[in-house]
């Protein structure tokens, strides 16, 4: 297949990834139910949920791995399956490879397969994810973080405009995963790429994506701006409160109206949600009852409560 030199089709303003009713069954078990998601051009849309949740499933929906027994998907508005790979390129689990041949003979034997790019696509994409100068040693002598990056490499050959990659940090040690965010960045930032990762990693996750679907037991349970979700499933406002008797105060916590302890924050502080009540007044009514308060520290809504309060199983 040459390589994709058509203009964007985000420019037609219709979505990069459209699902509609995408429902996958295994025998009596559903494993995807009536799966409605969007993401828009330029997203870096994180795709977030347990381990068994569903979500590498409707990647493969997605792509056509496997059967959809419901449901429509339309990547930049297009529905039929042979055209839309010209605009995809994906990594479905961890990517493998040859590891006696360079990362350059690796990329030319995948295309080969696919009947997909040229020696001028293969040299970009290994430029772009930063991998030109080892191109031509041997994959065992790549880091975990490296061969992830060739694996990129690869679902870059084509010139693809939206990439799907399914759990892109994972097994990477600090370095690795900052590698990663940051080449997956610079594809949105600075190519005009749409990515779609799947992740059980809420950290990763609220590092580096702008919107969000939580995926829980095969049905979408929250979908949207991660800042906007967090926000709308707050209403009330979060401190951390240090005090000088933290097991008494968690006790007059559970008499105080308004005001609930949540949790342990840092430093042996207390994590309190207050709603209808101030921080001032909670001051007040504990130094009333003999606390000293040290410190009140207004918090940001986290991501985790979002996924907690979205899903039946524990963060991983």
């Amino acid at each position: 297949m040459p390589r994709n030199d058509s203009p964007n089709p985000a420019a037609a303003g219709v979505p990069a990834l459209e699902v509609e009713g995408l429902t996958r069954r295994f025998g009596s078990r559903t494993a995807v139910h009536d799966l409605h998601l969007k993401v828009e051009p330029g997203d870096l849309y994180g795709f977030l949920g347990p381990n068994g949740a569903g979500k590498t499933t409707t990647m493969r929906c997605i792509l056509g791995l496997i059967r959809r027994d419901a449901g429509r998907v339309r990547i930049f508005g297009e529905e039929n399956p042979v055209r839309q790979r010209t605009w995809v390129g994906a990594i479905v689990e961890t990517p493998r490879f040859h590891d006696w041949m360079t990362g350059r003979a690796n990329l030319e034997l995948a295309c080969a397969y696919a009947g997909q790019g040229d020696a001028t696509d293969r040299s970009e994409a290994l430029q772009r994810v930063g991998l030109a100068d080892r191109a031509d040693d041997r994959v065992r002598t790549y880091s975990h973080g490296m061969k992830q990056r060739l694996g990129i490499a690869r679902a870059l050959v084509g010139r693809p405009k939206l990439l799907l990659i399914d759990e892109p940090t994972n097994g990477l040690d600090p370095r690795g995963m900052r590698e990663v965010r940051d080449l997956l960045r610079m594809l949105v930032k600075r190519d005009g790429l749409t990515v779609f990762i799947s992740s059980h990693l809420l950290a990763e996750i609220e590092l580096l994506c702008n919107r969000v679907g939580i995926l829980d037991q095969g049905k979408l349970s929250a979908e949207g701006e991660v800042a906007t979700l967090v926000r709308d499933l707050a209403g009330d406002e979060l401190i951390e409160l240090a005090v000088d008797d933290p097991g008494r105060a968690r006790a007059l916590l559970q008499a105080v109206e308004g005001a609930d302890c949540v949790g342990d924050g840092v430093a042996g502080r207390l994590r309190v949600s207050l709603r209808g009540l101030t921080p001032a007044e909670l001051n007040a009514r504990l130094v009333g009852e003999g606390l000293a308060v040290s410190a009140i520290v207004p918090q940001d809504r986290r991501l985790e409560e979002l996924y907690l309060a979205s899903t039946q199983q524990e963060v991983r």
